[in-house]
């Protein structure tokens, strides 16, 4: 029933105590509720101590205990075996023998009673067995016995006999434990086994401790001897056996409660192996254990449910053996209801429920004082119905024990209970205004206790005027409580509880809240083992109780869940399980609790594994090529069984060689006929397979050797792999071992001439591919089988196939080979195909070998071709003619073709000249240009990559790049081949241009090579610069103009102090970005000037003020004179890479006139060697600049590049009037596709100062 808050005191039970608790109880509760309890009210007797039966080895060993408690104190005498034994004793009734008695007068079945004015109680029946305290018997030494190694061995104890099992140590005369293990164990009757004898073994001294423990004595028997002397035998392994217990099956009785232990202890060579199964269900690993190396499977407290049939099976490499266990589970009597103890007024019916169960089913009867109700007289108001005894309308005299006794062919329990009839004013016990909060839907029970004999009479009433059971949903208990069901908001109200026929009489207030609900409970699950599992409690409380409590349970007992805990977590009212296993499956439950009510809700963990792996495995109807096996399911672990794979391994043993899969099959299927091949030993093992994975293996079968057979099958391809003339090599696929089928086996080879069919097979036998047949001759066909054999016979007739010797090289080359010109670039070459017998082979086809010699009329200039790697075309053997595409236009071609076979190729048959006409040229390469002056832009360009005929000039248009708008198209004709610059004059400054150049020649105009660009602006000297002054320098740095060409200057500088005198710095270009001005005084004012003809710009700067500080000591490095050897050092390096840079890419200084003219002379002598060998030369320059020196390409490709392709960077030697400034200026794209002059509107991405070289030693080492 939920609870009840109430409030000031504690309630009372529903029902009566047990007389004594009632009246500690009672006078605890004096003070409170004013009860006047009689002081002459007695306790009738209880026993604290009851004797227990046990074996006696002495007299001091004779002592039954027998204790009681009770008012008056009680007497106790004792019945021995129905008598009665000794006189009555007071203040203990424990039994002492007396000393002149003999011990075996005391043997016997005894009672303990215990009686005072109240009643009497009996203690259950005990029995008192006496014997001897165990002895030796005087027994002959035994005889030394010889065993062979591998000789199976038991070693006897056979202790002295007692009603008390000893406890067996066996031992060496060191008193050292004699090691056990899966080859040496012992049984429950004390016997040392060993299933199989080693050399280690031999000793004389096993020895036989029997520890009797209730006698306090230790016997040691005489020792023993064992000698293991070597094997004889062939036969090194032992069949398995049973050394204990005998024969194929025994019988076991055991009762409820007790240890049941079944051995099987085997013998064997190699140590068998033990697995214990239960017929009729699965083994539970819960309920059974097992001990000494699996040789005893033990059962601690035995229920009936272990009641059915136990095998054992012990298992090695030659056999297995099984022996069964019929187990049969009875009960001694226990109770299954106690009859409980009350105070009875006179008048009141009694009802003593009393139950028990047992196998078999034990009788129950019933004694008043320990006299049978049967052996009374006979009273109307007293009978028994079905274990109960009634008593009706009590009397005082009715007071007594009463007891229950049940009792079966395996024992009695017994039960006293008290029955007291006594007659006391009524009370009530419960304390008056007493508050009780429920919530909605509970069960409420207003306490109303009272005391007396008879009982009282009590009503409740609400409001002190209404009957509270006119209300249909409250009832009154036989105790006096209230108890009103599904309360509700309205049932709060003040209730009153009076005696009847007094003027006693308690109120109660009832409130009732809204109750406790869980509003999300805790799903099903199902967890992959070894997962994370979450279930989820959402509940709702009424605002007026406190926070609940979330307490989780798994199959009813609480998990303790905290942060810290290792299985279990529990944030916010849910529970996260970690990493799930099997013995987490269960019911798990969100209780969710408060001070008045709870509610619970759960939810299922559902565990899923891989299956177990299948049990029982066994091999039968076993024939020469197959064989039946069987098995038997496992645990599915709740994901069911889809199919079963079945694997077979062909090792010598399960741990040799690889197991492979068989095949798969369904989950009813339980035996299944494997198909074998001859001469194979098997061992087979299955996995079973569900939704989560695959099991383990099974444990694996015992092995199977077929026989042996002739082979069933021949090998498969059987061909020829000839290459040599002359000889035949025969070769197949070589069988599978397992296709043998016996021993000897061989591949027999036939052979004969294929044009003499008739002919006798010519045969050799060999155990493994290819065979070599000589002196065939060249490319002669053969008639081949290849037949299996082994020394029981062959294989079914082979297959008969054709094969060749080996071939050689073709002896005649295709004719009439003819070139026809369809395309530009591509012919169509004709030939008349070879002779079948002069092949030598099988015809693979044609190669056309196609040499490019060079451009078109070096071979009618009777040049030498020039020499390269023809290009080869394969065509099939069926084929005449062939469309060769890709040529070249404008070149020389020669073509050959030869046969060929798997032997190589023959001659090449003569060879045919043809030539490709002209065709468009390519584009040309490269198009940088300069801008000379404002107006002026000379392009330079070389000559295109494919000319494809000979090049007779260049087309140039150009136009104005106008926004929105077309621009008229400007066109300059070049009618000299070998130039390759021109200048464009007269261009508008402030625009962009757009030039396509092409080259042509007789096939028309090549495409295009597109530039843009624009000129360049006459530069000038910086007229704002930022200035960062040092110690001792100064840092200057200003921004180029845009499009302006670069122009030379220099800063004057003068102290701003009496008698001071300018100074001057070196050349800068204006392009140049930042000067570093060095040697200057820390501290001082400068006056700077930038002179450039009659122009100059002044500003004022202050370098920093430099304080002394105190120098420490320092070393070497830190010295001045060290800094400026190494400053030197590396400005010496640098300045003579920088020279031979220069020397390098420009050799030297040069003027435009000079470089012009070089540039013409080039294109003439260009012109005039129009080579195709210098052609190919220059192509592969090309292509060796563009891809390993893109920096010297620069050189090559451009006309005859001046240093004004460098101008920012390399430091470039001025004239003092600037002439060579005027002439070529800005910083050239090493891609070539603009001018890189100053910064301009259409060159707007000027480099960084830093990445050019600095003109001054300063620059280079950057500021202070």
């Amino acid at each position: 029933m939920p609870p009840v808050q109430s409030q000031p005191a504690g309630r009372r039970g529903q029902k009566r105590t047990h007389l004594h608790l009632l009246l500690l109880f009672l006078s605890a509760a004096q003070t409170h509720a004013y009860i006047q309890i009689p002081h002459d009210l007695k306790q009738a007797p209880e026993f604290t101590t009851q004797p227990v039966s046990h074996t006696a080895f002495s007299l001091d060993d004779v002592n039954l205990a027998c204790e009681a408690s009770g008012d008056p104190s009680p007497s106790f005498r004792w019945v021995k075996d129905g008598k009665q034994f000794g006189e009555v004793l007071s203040e203990s009734g424990t039994l002492t023998p007396h000393p002149t008695m003999d011990l075996h007068f005391y043997q016997g079945t005894y009672r303990c009673y215990a009686a005072n004015e109240l009643g009497t109680a009996v203690s259950n029946l005990v029995h008192l067995t006496t014997e001897p305290v165990p002895s030796l018997a005087k027994v002959k030494k035994q005889k030394r016995r010889a065993y062979e190694v591998g000789e199976s061995a038991v070693l006897r104890c056979n202790p002295p006999k007692s009603s008390v099992t000893p406890k067996i140590h066996w031992m060496d005369m060191q008193f050292h434990h004699i090691p056990l293990n899966e080859r040496v164990t012992i049984s429950r009757d004390g016997n040392l086994y060993f299933a199989n004898l080693i050399a280690n073994d031999s000793r004389d001294d096993y020895t036989c401790n029997a520890h009797y423990i209730n006698a306090s004595i230790i016997l040691p028997k005489e020792p023993m001897s064992i000698y293991v002397t070597p094997s004889n035998s062939v036969v090194k392994n032992r069949r398995a056996k049973l050394h204990h217990p005998a024969g194929a099956r025994s019988s076991y009785l055991v009762l409820r409660g007790q240890t049941l232990t079944l051995e099987c202890i085997p013998e064997g060579l190699p140590t068998p192996e033990v697995h214990w199964d239960r017929i009729d269900s699965a083994l539970s690993p819960n309920r059974t254990k097992k001990l000494y190396n699996n040789r005893w499977l033990q059962i601690d407290n035995v229920l009936e449910s272990d009641d059915g049939e136990y095998v054992c099976t012990a298992r090695n490499s030659e056999n297995s053996v099984k022996h069964h266990y019929t187990v049969t589970v009875e009960a001694a009597p226990y109770w299954t209801r106690r009859p409980e103890e009350h105070l009875y007024a006179p008048g009141e019916t009694v009802r003593l429920d009393c139950q028990a169960d047992g196998i078999p089913a034990p009788n129950i009867t019933w004694s008043i004082n320990g006299v049978p109700v049967s052996g009374t007289d006979v009273d109307p108001r007293r009978r028994v119905s079905s274990g109960k005894l009634i008593l009706s309308n009590v009397e005082f005299s009715d007071t007594a024990v009463y007891q229950c006794e049940a009792v079966n062919k395996h024992g009695s329990i017994l039960i006293n209970t008290h029955v007291h009839v006594v007659e006391l004013p009524a009370q009530i016990l419960t304390p008056d205004e007493r508050l009780y909060q429920a919530t909605a839907g509970q069960t409420v029970m207003l306490d109303c206790r009272t005391f007396g004999s008879p009982l009282p009479k009590i009503h409740w009433e609400i409001l002190d005027s209404i009957p509270a059971l006119s209300n249909a949903k409250i009832s009154q208990m036989t105790n006096g409580s209230l108890k009103i069901s599904n309360v509700s908001e309205e049932d709060s109200n003040r209730y009153t509880c009076s005696v009847s026929e007094t003027n006693k009489s308690i109120s109660a207030e009832l409130e009732v809240l809204n109750r406790t609900k869980i509003v999300g409970p805790p799903q099903n699950l199902h967890v992959i083992r070894g997962s994370d599992a979450i279930l989820h409690c959402k509940y709702t409380v009424d605002h007026n109780l406190k926070s609940p409590t979330v307490q989780w349970k798994k199959d009813g007992h609480k998990i303790t869940a905290s942060t810290s805990n290792d299985k279990y977590h529990e944030i916010e009212g849910s529970l996260k399980v970690w990493d799930v296993q099997m013995e987490d499956m269960g019911i798990y439950s969100c209780e969710v609790s408060t001070t008045l009510d709870s509610d619970t809700a759960s939810g299922y963990i559902t565990v899923q594994d891989k299956p177990d792996p299948p049990q029982s495995l066994k091999l039968s109807e076993k024939m020469e090529r197959s064989v039946t096996i069987s098995w038997m399911p496992s645990v599915e672990n709740n994901s069911p069984v889809t199919e079963y794979v079945i694997e077979m391994n062909e090792g010598e043993t399960p741990d040799e060689g690889q197991w492979q899969k068989y095949r798969s099959v369904s989950q009813d299927i339980r035996q299944l006929e494997i198909h074998l091949q001859p001469y194979s030993k098997y061992h087979f093992q299955i996995r079973a397979v569900n939704s989560i994975g695959t099991s383990a293996p099974s444990e694996s079968s015992l092995s199977y050797s077929t026989p042996a057979a002739k082979p069933d099958t021949n090998p498969e391809n059987v061909m020829t792999l000839s290459t040599d003339p002359k000889s035949m090599i025969i070769s197949w696929q070589e069988m599978d071992r397992r296709q043998f089928n016996g021993p000897g086996f061989q591949y027999k080879v036939f052979w004969r001439r294929a044009a003499d069919s008739g002919a006798h097979w010519t045969e050799s036998s060999v155990s493994n591919p290819p065979l070599m047949v000589n002196n065939t001759g060249t490319f002669v066909s053969f008639e081949i089988k290849v037949q299996a054999v082994n020394d029981l016979g062959a294989a079914p007739e082979p297959l008969t196939v054709i094969g060749y010797s080996g071939e050689d090289f073709p002896l005649e080359a295709p004719s009439a080979l003819s070139v026809t010109e369809l395309q530009k670039t591509s012919v169509m070459v004709r030939w008349s195909p070879v002779r079948p017998e002069s092949v030598r082979g099988h015809l693979l086809g044609y190669k056309i070998y196609l040499r490019m010699k060079g451009p078109s009329g070096r071979l009618r200039a009777g040049r030498s071709p020039a020499v390269g790697n023809p290009t080869v075309i394969e065509v099939p053997a069926d084929a005449a003619e062939k469309i060769v595409s890709d040529l070249q236009y404008y070149s020389d071609y020669t073509l050959t073709i030869t046969a060929f076979n798997s032997k190589g190729e023959g001659p090449h048959s003569e060879e045919s000249s043809f030539s490709t006409p002209e065709g468009a040229p390519g584009p040309v390469l490269f198009l940088p240009f300069d801008s000379p002056s404002e107006s002026e832009i000379t392009l330079r360009w070389e000559a295109p990559h494919k000319p494809n005929g000979e090049i007779r000039g260049y087309l140039l248009q150009y136009q104005e790049v106008v926004t929105g708008s077309e621009s008229p198209q400007h066109v300059e004709s070049i009618d000299l081949p070998a130039v390759t610059e021109f200048t464009l004059k007269n261009l508008n400054p402030e625009s962009r241009y757009t030039f396509h150049l092409s080259a042509r020649n007789s096939a028309g105009d090549g495409a295009p090579a597109i530039q843009s660009g624009a000129t360049l602006l006459d530069g000038e000297p910086p007229s704002v610069i930022n200035m960062t002054a040092g110690e001792t320098s100064v840092n200057l740095s200003w921004v180029p103009g845009d499009r302006h060409r670069n122009v030379g200057f220099s800063f004057r500088y003068l102290k701003k102090i009496e008698g001071a005198e300018w100074e001057e710095s070196e050349k800068i270009n204006s392009t140049q970005a930042f000067y570093q001005l060095q040697g200057l005084d820390s501290g001082v004012i400068y006056h700077l000037q930038v002179l450039s003809g009659n122009t100059s710009y002044d500003w004022d700067f202050k370098t920093i003020y430099r304080r002394e500080l105190h120098k420490s000591p320092s070393n070497f490095a830190t010295e001045g004179w060290f800094i400026g050897l190494i400053s030197a050092l590396v400005l010496l390096l640098l300045v003579l890479l920088l020279l031979c840079y220069i020397k390098k890419s420009k050799g030297g200084k040069y003027s435009v006139k000079d470089k012009e003219e070089g540039q013409g002379d080039a294109a003439n002598q260009k012109l005039k060697d129009d080579a195709f060998g210098e052609y190919r030369s220059l192509e592969s320059d090309m292509e060796k600049c563009s891809i390993s020196q893109p920096s010297g390409c620069e050189s090559k490709r451009s006309s005859n590049d001046s240093l004004a392709d460098y101008g920012d960077s390399v430091d470039i030697q001025f004239n003092e009037d600037g002439s060579f400034i005027g002439q070529y200026s800005g910083r050239r794209d090493p891609r070539g596709h603009d001018s890189s002059g100053a910064v301009s509107p259409v060159n707007p991405n000027m480099p960084p100062p830093s990445h050019s070289f600095p003109t001054s030693v300063t620059g280079i080492l950057g500021p202070n």
